[in-house]
């Protein structure tokens, strides 16, 4: 049995752009899109796991929900599609960043309310090729989670994420395995062992939510930016530490090709209090500087 909710949002929205931030990876198992604009998500609320499918029909958003999270999920509707972000509080300095805001008017900061489905992933991601990290939380969370509840799109098995307990009993060898080295699977292990306070950050301001996140060791600025992006909808929470993002902001704003972090703060300081929705629309842009750099190497640890 499913329930049903319908919402209209006040400006328009595209759900790619809103909810494209979620999906780790296309082979995602928490995360699908269907040719007719669906978007699917198996998460795990705090009722229990849930199957979410959006949809937009003439600027009203159609979603239906199965499982124990479904009467959560479809609550938390409206956050998840960007009620709560506010893009008029956004102004475009630069001629790339308004052209690019014109063009994507349907982005919206999305705010699932859920910190750990959004903290884990982050944790796979440091220091390794986005390929590398979406393998890893592919093959944890088919083998270590859940069917997702009611159906699923077709062709497309979904798999709701491990619970806490269950992240704690992941053997060493199986991190091996998924290519997960024993520092980030370490991170991983202590967030889940205080999972209840962690998940209380989604409430907080993001600043708090962030500063809580990082006194778990093995989580810093990077992974909690990430995070609290997805889990709060934070406006401003510019991730510092990454190893393009500098790169990329630097070559839009100013034609340099060698920012790093501090120039990128630099940069982008016209817009404090907005950093990331910037970072976004200027990531949008598609320009970007040419590549003069090898891409990171791949290090499968599961063959040493």
């Amino acid at each position: 049995m499913s329930s049903r909710r319908t919402w209209a949002p006040r400006t328009p929205l595209d759900l790619g752009l809103t909810l494209g931030p979620l999906r780790r990876g296309p082979a995602d198992p928490t995360f699908r899109t269907t040719p007719d604009g669906s978007v699917w998500r198996a998460t795990r609320t705090p009722q229990g796991p849930g199957t979410l499918r959006v949809a937009l029909r003439a600027g009203t958003a159609e979603a239906e929900a199965w499982g124990p999270g479904a009467d959560w999920l479809l609550e938390g509707l409206p956050g998840l599609l960007g009620a709560a972000d506010d893009p008029d509080a956004f102004t475009a300095r630069h001629r790339l960043v308004a052209h690019t805001e014109r063009r994507r008017q349907g982005l919206r900061l999305t705010r699932t309310g859920l910190v750990l489905e959004s903290l884990i992933p982050s944790v796979l991601e440091q220091k390794v090729t986005t390929d590398e990290a979406y393998r890893a939380w592919r093959l944890l969370v088919r083998k270590y989670g859940e069917p997702a509840p009611g159906p699923t799109p077709p062709q497309a098995r979904m798999h709701v994420m491990p619970d806490p307990a269950t992240w704690r009993r992941v053997p060493s060898w199986e991190w091996h395995k998924a290519g997960v080295d024993d520092k980030r699977a370490s991170a991983i292990l202590r967030a889940a062992r205080v999972a209840g306070r962690l998940e209380e950050a989604a409430a907080m301001p993001p600043e708090e939510a962030r500063a809580r996140l990082e006194l778990v060791p093995g989580i810093g600025p990077w992974t909690s930016a990430e995070t609290v992006q997805r889990s709060n909808g934070a406006p401003d929470a510019v991730t510092v530490g990454d190893l393009h993002l500098p790169g990329v902001i630097g070559y839009a704003l100013a034609d340099e090709r060698d920012a790093d972090d501090a120039r990128m703060l630099e940069l982008l300081a016209p817009y404090e209090g907005q950093r990331h929705r910037a970072a976004r629309l200027i990531l949008l842009s598609g320009r970007t500087p040419p590549r003069r750099t090898p891409k990171m190497p791949r290090t499968d640890i599961a063959t040493l």
